[in-house]
């Protein structure tokens, strides 16, 4: 029996099924992702959307869908499902008696006498689809209809009818090979079976996207169709579609589609659901290997590529010499001691002041997971010593005070992770002394120290011992807020600002702290009192009058709630190791029920993932992508702590 479960009797109840999303990846950046009925509710859902090398390695929609209709004694049962103005049509999924998960997703149809079963497949590192279309049951010839709906656009855009899309197509092996716009690769889809494509060239008009709608974007695409492929199909036979960007090869697609069915890892269980969608945001690229910060529409951030590493490799597999790739990829371009956070058409972006120092942090878990202290300054110690450089001798918006702590600044610009804009304004802007910058800052140097030791290279331990002691002298009285009895969250010109948020809570995990444990026992219980959920840390506490509960409305009206109240479950990641450096062993009971409140979510939202973010307010409903990096890594590290608790 599968461990995700799906309730038969409810996949023909919209409301149940199109809040339920599946995705696959091809671990090269491509995807295929749609709710579970097959109808997209998304402009980022489609069947083969991938990189695109002539626009910069952006992801493209080029398959949007593909309705399959049965034909019997000249009746057609159509199975697709779109949703227009006012209406659904066609309606198949009234004909869906199971979807399954594992190995692949794959839908169930009954029409009639007819039993037939849909298995989508993304194939690993190549950007190929494939779809096995098997003949359960039937009693009368039957024929197969597939028509491909083809959109040829950016993620982020719709798609609309126009003059200027190409329209013809060349047949080739058993299909056909189109593209509707310049520059595109041609879109290759074949059968391994002799079919008939009959042309039929059309644009449908006004396809919706009520998630689009729900987001305040504009959510009506037309979509083009070539035509249609016609194939008998007989009682228990088995026909392959592909939609690949080059030609295959049809007479291996039965081997081949068994072979990739073989190699899908396990999703047999919670844990190996989270591990399998760990796996997804690891992308390997040529050369490259990073990872991407979520789906299906989240890209490269390094910021979230390094407070995710850590789990995605060494709690997830263990494996540190992947650990190890992803930090010599990304050390790569650490340039004048900043560090990229946002890549666009492949260009680097240098706008975060925080990348670099969670840069070391991640080498810090590496170092602690092997243990090979020489391999580490060997490897990243020249790059360590350069980022703290970088940040003693001034920046354009940080300056190091005498104090030792590091004050960050710029007008208009929200420097550090809670960085959502609404009309040109950040929504926390946090100038000054932020908690979490200086906790970071102070580990840094710390454990560069440490490395610098461990390696007999004590010029640079003097040189930063006296910028230890500063901090340590000094971060507690400017944080401490004896009326919150709790860290303020930033200080500035106008004093501390004694909102409660999650910030602090860096002071009580990360390895080196320049608070006592007496004051982390404080901002322990704040954060318990105030900000913990089932479903993560709030990012501001609901007395707070600027709280916002739901993360909801438009763009602008959900960049305004981001950090002002959702709850966020990568952040309990911090809180469950603070809480285990304070009490070990007596803390497991309350982290396993952590990781235990995001079982029920395997088969919500995005299906055997974790999303982006909760509402702050009960019922706590899943919001932003679908499955998000530093979400699934950090529930896969607390497991990783509660083991080594266990065994210590």
């Amino acid at each position: 029996m599968s461990y995700l479960k799906f309730d038969k009797n409810a996949l023909v109840n919209l409301e149940y099924s199109l809040n339920k999303e599946i995705l696959s990846t091809n671990r090269n950046g491509g995807y295929l992702s749609t709710t579970i009925v097959g109808c997209n509710t998304r402009k980022y859902h489609g069947l083969l959307i991938c990189p695109i090398d002539e626009f910069g390695g952006e992801n493209h929609v080029l398959l949007s869908s593909l309705d399959e209709t049965l034909i019997q004694r000249e009746k057609t049962f159509n199975l697709g499902i779109h949703r227009y103005p006012g209406n659904y049509e066609p309606r198949g999924h009234k004909y869906i008696v199971e979807f399954e998960y594992e190995p692949t997703p794959t839908i169930t149809y009954r029409v009639g006498g007819m039993l037939f079963k849909k298995e989508l497949l993304m194939i690993h590192h190549g950007n190929q689809l494939m779809i096995r279309y098997t003949l359960l049951d039937a009693h009368s010839p039957t024929v197969l209809r597939l028509k491909p709906f083809l959109a040829f656009r950016k993620i982020h855009e719709l798609s609309k009818a126009n003059l200027y899309a190409n329209t013809k197509y060349n047949s080739i092996n058993n299909g056909i090979e189109t593209k509707l716009y310049a520059d595109y690769p041609l879109l290759r889809m074949q059968l391994n079976k002799k079919n008939e494509f009959i042309p039929t060239p059309d644009w449908y008009y006004n396809i919706e996207y009520n998630e689009e709608f729900k987001r305040g974007y504009e959510y009506h695409e037309d979509l083009f169709v070539p035509g249609y492929f016609e194939v008998p199909i007989k009682k228990g036979e088995s026909i392959i579609f592909s939609a690949s960007v080059k030609e295959e090869n049809t007479a291996v697609f039965k081997r081949y589609f068994d072979k990739n069915i073989a190699e899908r890892p396990p999703k047999n269980s919670y844990l190996a659901c989270l591990k399998n969608a760990s796996q997804q945001f690891i992308i390997r690229s040529g050369k490259n290997t990073e990872i991407v910060a979520g789906y299906p529409w989240l890209g490269y951030w390094g910021l979230d590529m390094f407070v995710s590493l850590p789990g995605l490799t060494l709690a997830a597999t263990g494996d540190a010499q992947l650990c190890k790739t992803i930090l010599d990829n990304a050390t790569k371009n650490i340039k004048d001691g900043s560090f990229t956070n946002e890549k666009q058409h492949r260009a680097f972006i240098y706008n975060s002041i925080d990348v670099p120092l969670w840069y070391i942090w991640a080498v810090q878990q590496y170092k602690n997971h092997t243990g090979n202290s020489a391999e580490v300054w060997k490897s990243y110690g020249k790059k360590i010593i350069e980022i703290l450089d970088a940040y003693r001798k001034g920046k354009s918006n940080v300056q190091i005070h005498e104090n030792g702590l590091m004050w960050q600044e710029e007008t208009g610009k929200a420097l550090t992770w809670m960085d959502a804009i609404v009309a040109g304004k950040p929504v926390t802007q946090r100038t000054g002394y932020a908690v979490e910058i200086n906790v970071l800052w102070y580990n840094a140097i710390c454990f560069a120290i440490e490395l610098a030791q461990e390696n007999n290279t004590k010029t640079f331990a003097k040189q930063w011992l006296p910028i230890i002691k500063l901090i340590e002298e000094n971060f507690y009285p400017i944080f401490w807020c004896e009326q919150r009895q709790h860290l303020a969250d930033y200080v500035n010109k106008n004093g501390q600002n004694i909102y409660t948020r999650p910030n602090q809570i860096f002071a009580t995990s990360f390895q080196y702290s320049p608070v006592s444990d007496e004051v982390k026992e404080k901002i322990l219980k704040a954060v318990k009192r105030e900000l913990l959920t089932a479903k993560g840390i709030r990012t501001l506490a609901p007395k707070n009058p600027l709280y916002k509960g739901r993360y909801e409305g438009n763009q602008a009206e959900r960049d305004l709630a981001h950090h002002q109240g959702t709850a966020m479950p990568w952040l309990l990641g911090h809180y469950v190791e603070g809480n285990f450096k304070l009490h070990g062993k007596s803390f497991i009971a309350t982290a396993k029920e952590i990781i235990n409140s995001f079982e029920e979510d395997m088969t919500t939202y995005g299906i055997a993932s974790i999303g982006e973010l909760y509402d702050g307010d009960p019922p706590q409903a899943a919001e932003g992508s679908i499955s998000q990096a530093w979400s699934v890594a950090e529930i896969l590290r607390i497991i990783q702590m509660i083991d080594q608790t266990e065994k210590s």
